[in-house]
């Protein structure tokens, strides 16, 4: 009995000791909006990011206030007035890539994906499902993708005075490289 017991707990932990999982530190995430009287974009490449290849598990956990854009206005309306960063300070996403099977992490090569999951901003969680690519190179996977989210599905309020200049739909691009960890 105690043979089994031991061998259950060696394969448990020897499981977990050679189970990969893929860490970025900084992952590039940006949004766009176009509308007839402004172009709006920020970049933030500090976003913190895991995949696990084996479950197909991966996340995303960002700091609102590390988004950069190029009028300084700009950064201090979306951080004041529109994200509340200073009581919303982080945005997540949590979810699982739905077509592991036709990835081979192993194999160097571009990989249609299909993610699903929860993104949490400003406070409000919703379900997103989107495509997106793995490119892997020299053994180190790359995720991309993009994708359109509306600031009112997340209670982020525009006043009326500038809602002419902001997008009613917004889109959003990630590029994560990732290394072993």
């Amino acid at each position: 009995m105690k043979f089994k017991i031991i061998l259950f707990f060696l394969l448990v932990f020897a499981g977990n000791t050679y189970s990969q999982r893929y860490v970025s530190k900084t992952s590039h995430v940006w949004f766009y909006s176009h509308t007839a009287m402004e172009d709006i974009e920020a970049h933030n490449r500090q976003a913190v990011s895991i995949l696990d290849p084996q479950t197909g598990d991966i996340q995303f956990s960002l700091l609102v206030k590390s988004f950069e854009f190029k009028v300084a206005l700009m950064q201090e309306h979306f951080n004041e007035n529109y994200m509340e960063s200073s009581t919303f300070p982080k945005s997540s996403f949590k979810g699982k890539i739905t077509n592991l099977d036709q990835i081979d992490f192993k194999k160097d090569g571009s990989y249609k994906v299909i993610v699903t999951g929860d993104i949490t901003l400003h406070g409000v969680t919703k379900a997103i499902s989107t495509e997106g690519t793995i490119d892997i190179v020299n053994g180190k996977p790359t995720a991309k993708a993009k994708f359109t989210i509306s600031p009112t599905d997340y209670n982020i309020s525009i006043p009326s005075v500038v809602e002419n200049k902001i997008a009613k739909s917004v889109e959003i691009t990630i590029d994560a490289g990732y290394e072993s960890n």
